[in-house]
């Protein structure tokens, strides 16, 4: 059982100092190339795999290319176009629902304020922070995902459950600078060596630091549950 650094702004420093030696070209994973493709390809990376969302979105994009596109397209056809994606018929729903008010609303282009992007059906905080940092370069928020969530609980940088109250929680901890890095370092990390199932601790760069390695830790603390 590794040993976090205290007060918690000193793991924050220590494990990012770590990862971006570990991880130094870590970045978003999706493909896209304008605002509209990249919020698309976000709504749909929802309990799918991001290497699932870009195999689907390569063949999406080429059919569908405006907000009035994908509005009018039938329910059943846009479904049929992402039905390898999990939960593809409200996807679908989010997607045509979206897109009319970005063409009705918005002139057509995707919004740049949290409050207008999170309006958008199939947008939480998390999807809107992830358009406003890639699509229009502004960075407010900390994105909070499954990996993020796991993470900082194992590594005792917040005790917190919901990802609401987890990036409240790391914004007070994450220098801002690091907003948008301190997500993908998470997710790669995540992904290589800190998995959800039977983490490689054996490997892991952080575990001097992290309180649930598994070496002489009992304790999950990303779950709660013993190992």
């Amino acid at each position: 059982m590794g040993t976090p650094l205290e007060p918690r702004e000193e793991q924050v420093e220590e494990v990012l100092d770590r990862l971006y030696e570990e991880y130094p070209d870590s970045t978003i994973s999706l493909n896209y190339s304008n605002r509209l493709e990249l919020l698309i390809a976000v709504i749909l990376s929802a309990q799918c795999t991001d290497e699932r969302v870009n195999k689907v979105c390569a063949e999406l994009f080429e059919t569908y290319e405006t907000p009035e596109e994908y509005a009018n397209a039938p329910q059943e056809e846009l479904a049929e176009a992402i039905n390898s994606i999990t939960y593809y018929n409200n996807k679908a729903k989010y997607i045509r629902s979206a897109c009319a008010d970005i063409a009705e609303k918005h002139d057509g282009e995707v919004p740049d304020t949290m409050s207008e992007l999170t309006d958008l059906a199939g947008v939480g905080r998390k999807t809107a922070n992830v358009v406003l940092q890639h699509g229009h370069d502004v960075v407010e928020g900390i994105v909070v995902d499954t990996h993020v969530q796991r993470l900082t609980r194992r590594l005792a940088i917040t005790e917190e459950e919901s990802p609401t109250k987890i990036e409240r929680d790391l914004l007070d901890v994450v220098p801002e600078a690091d907003w948008q890095q301190f997500t993908h370092l998470m997710i790669d990390h995540g992904r290589a060596t800190c998995t959800a199932i039977n983490p490689d601790c054996d490997d892991c760069v952080l575990a001097d630091v992290c309180p649930s390695e598994k070496g002489d830790g009992d304790v999950d603390l990303a779950s709660g549950e013993a190992w």
